[in-house]
């Protein structure tokens, strides 16, 4: 069986190394000396400090084995060969809901660094998957959870 591959940018490469060697480096050590500390206190049985601690570091733990996979099986978008107008993953696309005309802006990237708060949804995502090799001034049909929409691409860039 094949192993997913997570598309992403350098950029989200490069700040998922970072969040790894941190979690490594740092978190891992501040965790450990947590647990020492509440180990101290006594009867771990009851010991609520313990406890969290212990959740931490699993949840640490885990973060840490997700991020490994995500590097190990990256595949760094190249969009030399992609028009500048083409919608992609690495790109910025804005676009006008019609018809009221309310302009939404939206950078496509890899399931591994999208942050829809911050305004990059993934690649997965609804609006990515029917936006993805349309071009400027395609007028997109989009089905999303809310409801259809139809938007028309005003603007398509790179990050």
């Amino acid at each position: 069986m094949a192993d997913k591959v997570y598309p992403m940018t350098l950029d989200g490469k490069a700040k998922l190394e970072e969040e790894l060697e941190n979690l490594k480096t740092v978190k891992r050590g501040e965790i450990i000396e947590r647990i020492k500390v509440a180990r101290s206190f006594g009867d771990l049985s009851e010991n609520s400090e313990y406890e969290s601690a212990k959740d931490e570091q699993a949840f640490v733990e885990g973060r840490i084995t997700t991020i490994e996979t995500m590097l190990r099986f990256a595949e760094i978008i190249d969009n030399n060969n992609v028009n500048n107008d083409e919608v992609s993953i690495g790109k910025t696309v804005t676009f006008i809901e019609m018809p009221d005309g309310e302009e939404e802006e939206y950078t496509i990237v890899g399931s591994a660094e999208a942050d829809p708060f911050a305004g990059r949804i993934s690649n997965d995502s609804p609006i990515a998957q029917a936006l993805l090799g349309k071009k400027v001034d395609d007028v997109v049909a989009i089905a999303t959870p809310g409801g259809d929409m139809q938007v028309k691409i005003t603007k398509v860039e790179m990050i």
